[in-house]
């Protein structure tokens, strides 16, 4: 699969920072923020290829919280190819990722389908609204999750249940919490800092 992408070359060596926008939004929402964080990575930013009404995603839904399950599977295979790809032309010693909402789901279905291309995740309200299967390549995978507590979009209970689970497969699960709804809140671009220091 082949996605267009904004691309920054990094440092010989350098880790492969990703980044993957939420709906309506481009491959630029995120791009020069990973490139603040970490100047000397390779910064490689996917455009999702999916139009809902114009606004762009990453796979199908059939309503607000109700995903085309089919639709994923495959879109989650192709962005795992597409991650693995970008993993050897760089040549990165390591990858990273960050989503926000539908960036943040494709991201971790990716995660829960081959937990060993992506070993740190920041998912910027994300929402998993069915239960995993368990998952021991999670373990050891170092994750932030950053949520609003009156999200109407991505319901705090459902988060908490999220982190929860890949707590349980092993991983290494930080969330913050901020008192606000879907937008992203500056204790979330703190903890994103922090979490990347």
């Amino acid at each position: 699969m082949t996605y267009h992408a904004a691309r920054t070359k990094g440092a010989s060596g350098a880790p492969l920072f990703l980044t993957f926008h939420g709906t309506g939004g481009s491959e630029h929402q995120f791009h020069d923020f990973a490139r603040d964080l970490m100047p000397s990575a390779h910064v490689t930013s996917p455009r999702g290829d999916v139009s809902e009404m114009g606004a762009l995603r990453y796979f199908r839904r059939l309503a607000e919280g109700r995903y085309d399950m089919e639709d994923l599977a495959t879109r989650s295979e192709s962005m795992a190819a597409f991650i693995a790809a970008e993993q050897a032309s760089t040549g990165a010693t390591s990858t990273i990722g960050l989503g926000y909402s539908n960036g943040a789901n494709i991201l971790a279905s990716v995660a829960l389908r081959h937990p060993d291309l992506v070993r740190r995740m920041v998912l910027l309200h994300p929402l998993i609204p069915w239960t995993p299967e368990p998952c021991s390549g999670l373990s050891g995978a170092d994750i932030l999750i950053t949520a609003g507590r009156r999200d109407p979009i991505c319901p705090a209970g459902l988060t908490q249940t999220f982190a929860d689970y890949l707590s349980d497969q092993g991983a290494t699960v930080r969330v913050v919490w901020h008192d606000g709804g879907h937008e992203v809140a500056q204790p979330e671009v703190a903890a994103i800092r922090d979490f990347l220091s």
